[in-house]
């Protein structure tokens, strides 16, 4: 059992609801911040978190994170922070929208570190994200290559990492980052392309790709994220640091839906059209750094998170 007092940011969330929910089975006392964007459904926050509402272990507090210094925390004694919090969507951050993006990534971010400088947690764990580094140009993809952006989601996630970095330098707060590699599993946003993919093919409706399905991605299953989250937490002399967290379970968009169709013995109608701006080709990590200094292993392989993903969606595998 770990037992100490953790902020999860964004913890309605995805991510942020399943880290949630493994922190309070380890005896933690967890307070979630979420502000419940727009960005889609609030049913589905909601959801996410129905079964953890009434946990004497666990307070969620509906504000935005700008507005942390007026949460009443001040005296919390929080001992590790999980920043999940973001506002997602490489595909939607272009244009007006960009305005929430730098909101939710970047403000929040800054004032959330200029919360723990005062306070002074254990442990900050900053989810960053793969659309940092773009179109590299190589593979497996390393912390150290050039961060190059294709998307203005990808922009403000390093930004993050920045002000992180920033306040790890100048105040001695304890930030370590992950670059999460797409991640999927139970729960997923309605957005992403597993669940839309899932919801297609159970409807028997038409699923779209976006390019010829060749692009690939590493995809990381919920757990191993969590996992990867827990580690980064306990792990000693990584502050500062940043680490590719992925799956290990690169393919193809094509190859996934051949998966799909052979665990649920259904024909899937495709519909093609032009990839959309701010998507890289490929995504590939190196997790060396994070399986020397974090002891991670990535657990989950593709085909069994996707026959965890359609179990969630009542499929019979």
């Amino acid at each position: 059992m770990i037992n100490k007092k953790c902020i999860v940011t964004g913890a309605a969330g995805f991510i942020g609801s399943h880290l949630t929910r493994r922190l309070l089975a380890e005896g933690c006392h967890v307070i979630g911040i979420d502000c419940f964007t727009d960005y889609y459904d609030r049913k589905i926050k909601d959801n996410n978190i129905m079964d953890l509402v009434d946990h004497p272990s666990f307070k969620i507090i509906s504000q935005d994170i700008v507005d942390i210094a007026d949460t009443g925390l001040e005296n919390a004694g929080v001992q590790w922070i999980f920043h999940q919090a973001a506002q997602a969507g490489v595909r939607a951050s272009w244009g007006d929208e960009f305005t929430h993006y730098t909101h939710h990534n970047v403000l929040c971010t800054q004032r959330l570190l200029e919360w723990a400088r005062h306070y002074k947690p254990e442990k900050i764990i900053y989810a960053s994200s793969s659309s940092v580094y773009g179109d590299t140009g190589k593979l497996p993809m390393h912390e150290e290559d050039l961060p190059r952006p294709l998307s203005p989601y990808g922009v403000t996630k390093l930004a993050g990492e920045h002000l992180c970095n920033l306040y790890e330098q100048n105040f001695n707060v304890p930030v370590v980052s992950l670059r999460y590699f797409t991640v999927y599993g139970p729960g997923q946003r309605p957005d992403m392309a597993f669940h839309r993919f899932i919801r297609a093919i159970q409807s028997g409706n038409e699923l779209i790709i976006y390019g010829n399905g060749e692009q690939t991605r590493d995809f990381t299953f919920i757990s191993d994220i969590v996992e990867a989250n827990l580690a980064a937490a306990k792990a000693e002399k990584v502050s500062g640091r940043v680490y590719n967290i992925g799956g290990g379970s690169r393919i193809s968009i094509n190859g996934v839906l051949d998966i799909l169709g052979r665990l649920t013995g259904r024909a899937i109608n495709t519909r093609h059209e032009p990839l959309p701006a701010g998507d890289p080709p490929h995504t590939y990590a190196d997790t060396s750094r994070a399986r020397k200094e974090l002891n991670f292993t990535p657990q989950v392989s593709i085909k069994d998170g996707l026959s965890k993903m359609l179990k969630s969606f009542n499929f019979e595998i």
